[in-house]
C-alpha cells in the first residue's frame, strides 16, 4: 500500500520514533569512537539519521565500501565533492534504525578496517 510507511510511524508513535533514532545513533556514535574513528559534524550538529564518519589515514575507503557491500550486504556511502575519499556515509534510519545493526554495522566496519592493517 502507498501509505504503508505512514501507517507504520503512526503505529510506534513520532515522538517514540525520534528518541529511537537518537538513542540508536548515540549508540553508534559512541561505538565509532570505540574503535577509533571520528565523526566530521560536531554533536549538537548531527543527524540521528545519517552519521559522517572520518576515513582514517591510510585506510582505502572504497575498499572499506566495497568490503561491507560484498561480504555483509552493507552499503554505506563514500564522501561526495570535496569529502570524496575522506568521509562515509553512514544512514541508520527508518527500521534499519535498530541497535542490533548498530552491533554489526561496527563489527563489520571493524574487520573491513582491520583487513587495511588498522587498529584502533
Amino acid at each position: 500500500p502507498p501509505r504503508e510507511a505512514l501507517t507504520i510511524v503512526a503505529e510506534e508513535g513520532l515522538e517514540t520514533r525520534w528518541a529511537r533514532h537518537r538513542e540508536v545513533a548515540e549508540e553508534f556514535w559512541a561505538g565509532l569512537e570505540t574503535i577509533g574513528l571520528e565523526c566530521l559534524v560536531a554533536k549538537e550538529h548531527r543527524l540521528p539519521s545519517l552519521t559522517t564518519v572520518k576515513v582514517p589515514d591510510g585506510i582505502d575507503p572504497k575498499a572499506v565500501t566495497t568490503h561491507l557491500l560484498k561480504k555483509h550486504e552493507i552499503e554505506i556511502g563514500n564522501g561526495l565533492g570535496d569529502l570524496a575519499g575522506k568521509v562515509w556515509r553512514i544512514g541508520l534510519m527508518g527500521f534499519n534504525s535498530r541497535m542490533d545493526n548498530v552491533a554489526l554495522l561496527l563489527a563489520t566496519l571493524k574487520e573491513a578496517l582491520a583487513l587495511q592493517g588498522y587498529n584502533a
